[in-house]
């Protein structure tokens, strides 16, 4: 572990940051805790850039804002450089506007300045953190000033404002030192950043925005020269161009075409960005940006009642009077049914991710289902300018012709983009799905429409103008559509009073909803082979080639299974949300274990799934790591050698107690079978498993431990503790391990033992009984199984550490509960020898994800009262 001292010495010996800044650094650090000083030590140009911009605004009383005069001397724009201000580009980025911006601009900074530093040293960093800044600026003032003096419209919007903030260095900075990340991590750093600025201009278009795309991108084209590619070692100060070249030429020999998960994501990307980019419009105070006017066809905001005055006075009183309609239409029903076309969207994105095929059908309808309303919207507002001024809001000529061509041009360029990206998308769902979905919807269709109908004509004295049973009818397919393409349709008849206002607002609104929840899990329900066909030939597998010694654990119910080429190996999974998480190790014999890994990881990826192998040894760990995987131990197997076992010695004093006891009180261990076994024994074993259940309070756990389903299995081998008068006084299960086609020992799985105290000593009875036995049959090891959460050792420091660290945390705090703990403590009695499990997976973003599988899949029925009473049992 790094000390402070370490680290100390680790800067000064570093040319890249000895020297900046680290006087003022200091003085500002002093009174700080220690943590935040070595994180200053670390991050020099950030923290002193943070600590620097914050000292400005509480010395000039900015903080809140600047003042007037203020910022007409450090504000940046087309005016400023005009009149000669040259230095605002570099005094803009040391004021950061409101609180809320300096606290994002502070995350932003010390964000990708420490990853800057850490990766190119600090001289790199506050080199192009100012260069982007100040160049980004320029270079888009320049265009910004000549657009407004040829008479753009938005280049003269955006020539008249003044901008302050470090986000353009920031965001520069950002994408150039991301070519100083892995290629997984710098491809999802660029993609999300650069598709985010463009929508931000794109839909909000203020300058701020213009300078942080500009800055931006000119930082991802300055990266390679400046930050090594994929975090190779830093060049030294003052290398040669021909070290830049040879570091140019890894960037470009290292781009290509995009695999298919990548472009899956990449399409649903810019269907996101087509989705979500009118509310981005929707929430900018005053949006500017060329695609801005769809705000007013996908959000559809209401015209002010002062636009709508305006115009009442200059049209007929029909015309007066829709408008007054569109006023009276505000409430949560038309407020959902507004942002209609962005869920379903968002739902389809989430589809074209997983990769599914019907998500790119629906995708493709939906768009050109968009554009054909947007069409009809051109044609119906484009003859008559009063309607255009109560949509646009008055906006310049451009704006208004925009405003009627985007709204078809957009969906129709997505809906082209998945007609040419169709061969990505293959994924199919399970049979029957779809059809269900439109049973699903086709009933909830009906319900509302009679509804609305039905309804409709009992409450007709709730309207303005009580509707007959036709004029609900003519009305109904416009309930369906949302209301921004309704703003220039009269309607016939509008609500007065709740009920009708319910029916009014509701009916399309709860149909869209049930039809996108219906549509998210088609998209989500993954498809098997559920006939067991599967179930056998893994098993068939493992019993001749072998697995590790919880390989048993991949013939329990629940599982999918993968097979590799040829059918050699086989991978038990069972996917909870997005996630593939597998039961032990990769089962039968492949030449090279990393290759079925990346197999299996390919056959996730093409659906949409994060791998996570989980309770695998060091092999497959060893494998997964070739791969570039992280791992992170989740168990302590403890195996115990059976040649040569004697239980002499002072550390086995507990073990030969049992034994002895056990004795004395006529308790014999006796081998059955479960399925097979005298009612009389099967009916106790259920009793006591029951009972124990019951003292926990919580639901009996599955995944990785077993129950009374896994005992009923002719290869599993129960022993039971029984007196004199067949009284069960406890039961363990023992599962084969294969080898080359022969059990060469067994693994320990159930564990129960009466809760009356009679024979307290019955699981060390049972074990050490086992052990001799099965030493005798001339078994080579018994497995004790692992110990999920506890382990004997854990690292100090490292990302991996305080991973460790936090799985302790959580295994402490279930120890009241669930004991993993105590568990491993008490198989310590029977010396054994230690092997971790570990958890390797290929992306550290997916570690929430793939946490929240793990639990759902050992409490996979945990109801929410059953929750509530784990919460409480936490906290006592």
């Amino acid at each position: 572990m790094r000390t402070a001292s370490s680290v100390r010495a680790a800067d000064d010996a570093h040319p890249a940051r000895r020297g900046t800044g680290s006087t003022l650094l200091r003085r500002w650090t002093a009174g700080l805790p220690a943590a935040v000083r070595r994180r200053a030590r670390r991050s020099p140009v950030a923290m002193s850039v943070v600590a620097l911009a914050w000292s400005l605004g509480l010395a000039s009383g900015s903080l809140l804002g600047p003042r007037p005069r203020m910022l007409h001397a450090v504000a940046t724009g087309v005016g400023p450089l005009a009149e000669g201000r040259w230095w605002t580009p570099l005094t803009a980025m040391f004021w950061w506007g409101t609180p809320l911006g300096y606290l994002g601009a502070t995350v932003l900074v010390l964000v990708a300045g420490g990853v800057a530093e850490r990766n190119g040293g600090s001289r790199r960093t506050l080199g192009i953190l100012v260069g982007t800044q100040v160049v980004g600026t320029l270079l888009a003032v320049a265009p910004v000033a000549t657009g407004a003096a040829l008479g753009g419209a938005w280049a003269s919007a955006l020539a008249g404002q003044v901008t302050i903030g470090i986000a353009p260095g920031a965001l520069g900075l950002a994408l150039a030192a991301s070519s100083g990340l892995s290629a997984l991590w710098r491809r999802r750093l660029r993609v999300v950043l650069v598709t985010g600025l463009v929508m931000v201009v794109a839909y909000s278009g203020d300058l701020s925005d213009v300078l942080a795309l500009s800055a931006g991108l000119l930082g991802l084209l300055a990266g390679p020269w400046v930050f090594p590619t994929g975090a190779a070692p830093v060049p030294a100060e003052g290398s040669g161009t021909g070290d830049l070249a040879r570091t140019v030429a890894r960037a470009r020999r290292r781009m290509g075409m995009p695999s298919q998960s990548e472009t899956r994501v990449l399409v649903a990307l810019l269907v996101v960005g087509s989705a979500v980019g009118p509310v981005v419009a929707a929430l900018a105070q005053a949006p500017i940006g060329p695609l801005s006017v769809l705000q007013y066809i996908v959000l559809s905001p209401l015209p002010s009642a002062d636009t709508v005055q305006r115009v009442c006075r200059s049209v007929p009183v029909e015309e007066c009077r829709e408008l007054q309609a569109q006023l009276r239409l505000s409430g949560v029903g038309p407020a959902i049914a507004a942002v209609v076309p962005v869920l379903l969207l968002l739902v389809v994105a989430e589809g074209l991710r997983r990769g599914r095929r019907a998500a790119r059908l629906v995708g493709i309808g939906l768009n050109l289902l968009l554009a054909a309303l947007g069409l009809a919207f051109a044609v119906e507002v484009g003859g008559i300018p009063e309607r255009q001024l109560v949509v646009f809001g008055g906006a310049p000529g451009v704006q208004s012709v925009l405003g009627l061509v985007l709204p078809s041009l957009l969906p129709l360029l997505v809906a082209v983009l998945l007609v040419l990206t169709r061969r990505q998308f293959d994924v199919r769902a399970p049979y029957g799905t779809y059809r269900r979905l439109v049973v699903l919807s086709g009933t909830a269709l009906v319900v509302v429409s009679v509804l609305f109908v039905g309804l409709g004509t009992l409450l007709a004295g709730q309207f303005d103008r009580p509707p007959s049973t036709r004029a609900l009818l003519a009305e109904l397919p416009l309930r369906f559509l949302p209301p921004g393409y309704l703003g220039e349709v009269e309607p016939s008849f509008l609500p007065e009073r709740y009920l009708a206002a319910l029916l009014f607002e509701w009916t399309g609104t709860v149909f869209w909803l049930v039809v996108g929840v219906g549509l998210l899990v088609a998209f989500t329900r993954p498809r098997f082979d559920e006939s067991g066909a599967d179930a056998a030939r893994a098993r068939a597998l493992l019993m001749e080639h072998g697995g590790s010694d919880l390989g048993w654990l991949t013939t329990w119910s629940g599982h999918h299974y993968w097979f590799g080429p040829g059918e050699r190996t086989a991978v038990a999974y069972r996917v909870i949300g997005s996630v593939a998480l597998t039961t032990a190790d990769p089962v039968g014999y492949d030449g090279d274990p990393a290759a079925t890994v990346a197999q299996f990881a390919s056959f996730c990826r093409q659906r949409g799934w994060t791998p996570a192998f989980y309770s695998v040894t060091a092999a497959t760990r060893a494998a997964a790591e070739r791969l570039g995987w992280s791992a992170v131990q989740v168990a302590e197997e403890t195996v115990l050698p059976l040649e040569g076992l004697e239980f002499t010695g002072r550390k086995w004093q507990d073990v030969r107690t049992a034994i002895n006891k056990a004795e004395k009180e006529g308790v014999t261990a006796e081998w059955i079978a479960y399925g097979t076994a005298p009612r009389v024994l099967t009916d106790q074993i259920r009793a006591i498993s029951e009972e124990w259940v019951a003292d926990k309070g919580m639901p009996e756990m599955g995944f990785t431990i077993g129950g009374l389903e896994e005992l009923d299995d002719d290869a599993v081998r129960c022993l039971v503790a029984v007196d004199a008068e067949r009284t069960v006084h406890g039961v363990t299960s023992w599962m084969p391990v294969y080898r080359d086609g022969a059990v060469a020992g067994w693994t320990l799985d159930f564990m129960r033992r009466r809760s009356d105290g009679r024979f307290r000593g019955s699981m060390e009875f049972l074990i050490a009984s086992a052990a001799r036995d099965l030493r005798d049959e001339g078994y080579g090891f018994l497995s004790l199984s692992g110990a999920p959460l506890a382990q004997v050792d854990r690292p100090d420091d490292g990302p991996a550490g305080r991973l460790d660290r936090v799985l302790d945390l959580a295994g402490r705090t279930l120890e009241p509960v669930y004991g993993f703990r105590s568990l491993l403590a008490f198989k310590a009695k029977f010396q054994p020898c230690y092997a971790p499990l570990y958890l390797t997976y290929p992306d550290a973003v997916a570690l929430p994800a793939i946490g929240i599988a793990i639990g759902r899949a050992y409490l996979p029925d945990l109801s929410a009262r059953q929750y509530a009473q784990l919460i409480n049992r936490l906290r006592s």
